[in-house]
C-alpha cells in the first residue's frame, strides 16, 4: 500500500445557518471528488484478478492520453 491509502482524513462539513441540504450537498461532492463513490462501486462485488488488471490498464492508458492531451 502506498501512503496515501495509508492516511486517514476525515470529511468534514459545517451546517451553517440550519441549512443541512446545502451541507448534505457539499459532503456528496466533497466524497465525489476523493474518489470515494468509485471506490464503493468497485468493492461492492469481488473482481477478478484479470479483471482488476484490465481495469488497471484501461484507467492507466487513460491517464497517459490526459496527460498528453494537456501536455500539446
Amino acid at each position: 500500500m502506498n501512503p496515501k491509502q495509508l492516511e486517514f482524513r476525515p470529511l468534514e462539513v459545517t451546517v451553517q445557518e440550519n441549512d443541512v441540504g446545502r451541507a448534505l450537498s457539499a459532503l456528496k461532492r466533497k466524497m465525489a471528488n476523493e474518489g470515494l463513490y468509485k471506490e464503493l462501486k468497485k468493492r461492492r462485488f469481488h473482481e477478478k484478478p484479470s479483471v482488476s488488471k484490465k481495469r488497471k490498464q484501461r484507467e492507466a492508458e487513460r491517464r497517459r492520453k490526459k496527460l498528453h492531451s494537456h501536455s500539446r
